[in-house]
């Protein structure tokens, strides 16, 4: 008798649709990366994507606890002298809600090619419509 290995080809797809209205950001990413990785399915294989489609709809509803709205910050640099650049989650909530459940999802995932191959399948928007429902996802409650 040997391990289970799943290979690319055999994985089937879903695709699982999260509502964000009134979630906590952490919580919610928890759940996504893990459905991003496969770790809900019994066929999980650490070394390859075997993970579902995760459609998450209301991002700009998401709540974060304690004063994070206004303390927490995301940086990026331009790689030039002085190109630091910072954002408040306040701010990005009002220009791209999307940004900071991707970026929160995106931090639970690998940190190599098979994680950017699994972030490929996470899609947030921010009101309540979605361009994926032939593809019929499915909703759960978190």
């Amino acid at each position: 008798m040997g391990t289970f290995q799943a290979k690319k080809g055999e994985v089937d797809r879903g695709w699982v649709l999260i509502d964000a209205t009134d979630m906590v950001l952490g919580k919610l990413a928890v759940q996504a990366a893990s459905i991003l990785r496969g770790k809900t399915k019994p066929e999980f294989t650490p070394h390859s994507d075997v993970g579902d489609f995760v459609v998450v709809v209301n991002a700009e509803k998401v709540k974060l606890t304690g004063d994070k709205v206004e303390q927490k910050t995301y940086y990026r640099h331009s790689g030039y002298m002085g190109g630091l650049k910072s954002a408040t989650v306040k701010d990005t909530l009002k220009k791209k809600p999307e940004e900071v459940i991707r970026h929160a999802v995106k931090g639970m995932l690998p940190k190599n090619s098979l994680g950017r191959a699994m972030f490929r399948k996470l899609k947030v928007y921010a009101g309540a419509n979605h361009p994926h429902e032939a593809q019929k996802p499915q909703a759960i409650n978190l």
